[in-house]
């Protein structure tokens, strides 16, 4: 009996399923933060008469409710990272990070989802996918967001939209992928800017 309960604990040690302790060369995790690779610019005025923007926190698929970097091996699959993470979860950055940049652009008084502020219009979004495609080296980061514009005085939609941005990778590891995913996320925030602009 004792021989195969070692048995069984040598076979589920050498393929990884039982961890007995740190390796003393393991390497140790890396925390990467998620940012808008565009350079901060000083913000503009806000006019007396700007709308009230409320920017509620972007959602998530449950696979991407994580602080761990995904990838994709082959179309159908995703897997994470094992020694990289976010330093927060990239649903919740990525409002931030938009707030931030709306919030320089001047051209809303910017309101977060909580509290009690009136506001004119609201902005919902959900990241949908937002990995390291890694099915040739050194591969790309895709970011897919969609997002709806809604007249809360009139209470109907305004606008969707689904942005799109791929950003190859420099170096075939997590930290290229942390990389290509701030440009990949500054992409998308400067077409959601954008979008937002035509709206009068």
């Amino acid at each position: 009996m004792k021989t195969g309960l070692s048995l069984i604990a040598l076979v589920l040690a050498l393929s990884g399923c039982v961890n007995f302790g740190q390796s003393a060369n393991a390497p140790g995790v890396v925390y990467y933060v998620l940012n808008d690779a565009e350079p901060a610019a000083a913000p503009t005025p806000v006019p007396a008469d700007a709308p009230t923007l409320r920017v509620l926190d972007t959602t998530t698929g449950g696979f991407y409710d994580s602080d761990q970097l995904v990838f994709s091996r082959s179309a159908d699959t995703r897997g994470q990272y094992q020694f990289a993470r976010w330093t927060e979860r990239p649903g919740r950055r990525f409002a931030e990070l938009l707030r931030a940049r709306l919030d320089r652009l001047g051209r809303y008084r910017v309101a977060p989802a909580g509290g009690v502020v009136h506001s004119d219009l609201m902005l919902d979004t959900r990241l949908v996918e937002f990995y390291h495609d890694a099915t040739r080296e050194p591969g790309q980061v895709r970011l897919e967001l969609r997002a709806e514009l809604v007249d809360l005085k009139q209470r109907r939609l305004l606008g969707r939209h689904t942005f799109e941005q791929k950003v190859p990778l420099t170096t075939y590891d997590a930290a290229g992928a942390a990389q290509a995913s701030n440009l990949a996320v500054s992409r998308v925030l400067d077409d959601v800017s954008a979008w937002l602009a035509t709206f009068k």
